[in-house]
């Protein structure tokens, strides 16, 4: 798999992980309440949940691949209509007005309840489902390239949960609420992008 391929692939997931949901939400309620390090372990139990998934997807999209071209496009046009709905909803969701409130829970057993956060989360399951067959040649190793986009996105979740745990750590001292006009920039910058990556890759 070539570096453009990994690329294009990470520019595609990074809107998506940074699109609040009940990971990030998870993540940044015990940041806000046990502080950066509390935010830290439950971004570990969600990185092991997420491995979890990569498993299952690697060895279920070599499968398809295998047994179904025909298959294989069908899941690839069901990712770019899920693209296009999580887009939409996020355009949408840029010219409301509500801020994103975040709110404290209990900081015991951070690791155990982020791994079942993201092992549960369908959003999740979802984009390894519908948007990493976007990104693998059906000539190559398909167990090996659905593992190594796997862990691409694994590793992008580690590095955006880790900066949101150090960000939110400051926020509860102001409250514990983001602003709606950062939230809009936020939802309509990350609904643009997904909407390009869905004309991408229409147009491949």
């Amino acid at each position: 798999m070539n570096t453009h391929t990994l690329l294009l692939f990470s520019a595609t997931v990074l809107p998506l992980i940074c699109t609040p949901g009940p990971d990030m939400l998870f993540v940044a309620s015990q940041a806000i309440t046990g502080s950066t390090r509390a935010g830290l372990r439950a971004t570990a139990g969600v990185l092991l949940g997420y491995s979890v998934h990569s498993a299952l997807v690697a060895l279920g999209l070599a499968a398809v691949v295998a047994a179904s071209p025909v298959l294989f496009e069908a899941i690839r046009w069901t990712g770019i209509a899920y693209l296009v709905f999580l887009a939409s909803k996020l355009i949408r969701s840029a010219f409301s007005s509500r801020t994103i409130a975040v709110k404290a829970q209990e900081t015991k057993s951070q690791l155990r309840k982020g791994f079942l956060t993201a092992l549960l989360n369908p959003k999740g399951m979802m984009i390894y489902v519908a948007i990493l067959p976007q990104f693998m040649d059906g000539a190559g190793n398909a167990s090996l390239q659905a593992a190594v986009l796997a862990l691409t996105f694994v590793f992008w979740c580690g590095v955006v949960y880790s900066i949101l745990s150090f960000v939110v750590g400051r926020v509860g001292a102001t409250g514990g609420e983001f602003s709606a006009a950062r939230r809009r920039v936020i939802d309509g910058g990350a609904g643009g992008l997904i909407l390009l990556a869905a004309g991408a890759m229409a147009a491949k």
